[in-house]
């Protein structure tokens, strides 16, 4: 396997890890993350989280992190770990990592990735590992339509290989300790073992599987299914309207998932990254919530957004989007009823009425 040919001025062979992204799903792994390293031979205790700088307060966010150890912006009331610095230069953040974890909104990849290649400051060998829940656009493959986010940092890092974490996990609920699981995507078993020692916690059980495009698209496709779900929610329709929405989005998940590559594995809806996130994210989700405000309130996304995410990126429209060209450019629209219905409120105009009024004898056809 290829590896990324980076800076060699690292002082051992601990696993040193990067932490690029800290909104509130950032910081409740850095909490987790920092607390293992120090649980774990093999791994350097400090732990850099990428900070992009913003003044909260009349303060450099960073400067806040690093004397609260508290991310008063995107994890309010959440100690982390004296060990997790907060470093608002990507490349100082990286510098001599072995390990990093992705864990921005998908638009941002590209850009960090550029970042990462043109500083050349991390290891020889170095691992990642992707928990990002989107698509993103192969700039490198004009009208080719969405990639996977694990191939993007692939491509942009020399062949660096990319592991993938998705499950039913609400960022608050696992910062306050509550129970819950996730799944890990491996394509190197090794590799996905050490992400395991690094997530894994007696509140937050991991199970690896090798089948991380599965576990990937999972993560993607879930937020289209969350943003219908929230559409019901604003209209009324009440919740065997909202089952029927979440059963018929599952099965185009799975059906699209096998057209963007045959290897994914039925299985992988089973584990928390499938059906368990699809149930959390229709129920409590941010692109549920900005769904039901978008019927109730009549404002564009783009709006709600604002006001409603702090700062924070709505997911489910953007990958609606990509999918739903994707599909167009094939031809294969008609098979996904669901999607193309939801694509049609969020862009064409098409009233949030028309949730349920799509051909479903197509999406329960054989996948």
């Amino acid at each position: 396997m290829s590896s990324a040919h980076f800076s060699t001025n690292h002082s051992s062979a601990l696993e040193k890890v990067c932490i690029i992204g800290s909104g509130n799903w950032g910081s409740a792994v850095a909490k987790i993350v920092g607390g293992n390293v120090t649980h774990h031979e093999g791994f350097d205790q400090k732990v850099n989280m990428w900070v992009f700088e913003e003044q909260f307060e009349g303060q450099p966010l960073t400067r806040i992190i690093n004397a609260r150890h508290e991310n008063v912006k995107y994890l309010p009331g959440i100690r982390l770990p004296p060990n997790v610095h907060a470093e608002p230069d990507l490349a100082r953040a990286a510098r001599d990592a072995s390990l990093l974890i992705f864990v921005l909104p998908h638009q941002f990849i590209a850009g960090a990735c550029r970042t990462l290649k043109e500083h050349r400051t991390i290891r020889p060998g170095a691992k990642a590992i992707s928990l990002v829940k989107g698509l993103a656009a192969d700039e490198t493959s004009s009208g080719s339509g969405p990639c996977l986010v694990s191939s993007l940092i692939t491509k942009s890092l020399n062949g660096i290989d990319v592991s993938v974490l998705s499950g039913a996990n609400i960022a608050n609920e696992i910062a306050e300790e509550k129970f819950s699981e996730t799944t890990i995507g491996y394509r190197n078993r090794r590799n996905g073992e050490l992400f395991y020692q690094l997530f894994n916690t007696p509140y937050f059980q991991v199970n690896i599987v090798n089948d991380p495009c599965g576990v990937e698209l999972c993560g993607a496709l879930k937020n289209i299914v969350a943003i219908g779900a929230g559409m019901v929610d604003g209209l009324g329709l009440g919740e065997n309207t909202k089952a029927a929405i979440i059963r018929i989005g599952l099965m185009e998940m799975m059906k699209f998932a096998k057209q963007f590559d045959s290897t994914v594995r039925d299985d992988t809806f089973f584990e928390s990254c499938g059906i368990a996130d699809v149930i959390t994210t229709c129920a409590g989700g941010r692109n549920r919530r900005v769904g039901e405000a978008f019927v109730r309130t009549g404002k564009s996304f783009e709006e709600l957004e604002r006001e409603m995410l702090n700062g924070q990126k709505l997911q489910g429209t953007s990958t609606c989007q990509d999918v739903c060209d994707y599909l167009s450019q094939r031809n294969r629209g008609p098979e996904f009823p669901l999607f193309m219905t939801i694509h049609d409120i969020c862009f064409r105009g098409l009233a949030p009425e028309n949730i349920t009024k799509f051909n479903r004898r197509q999406t329960n056809s054989k996948i």
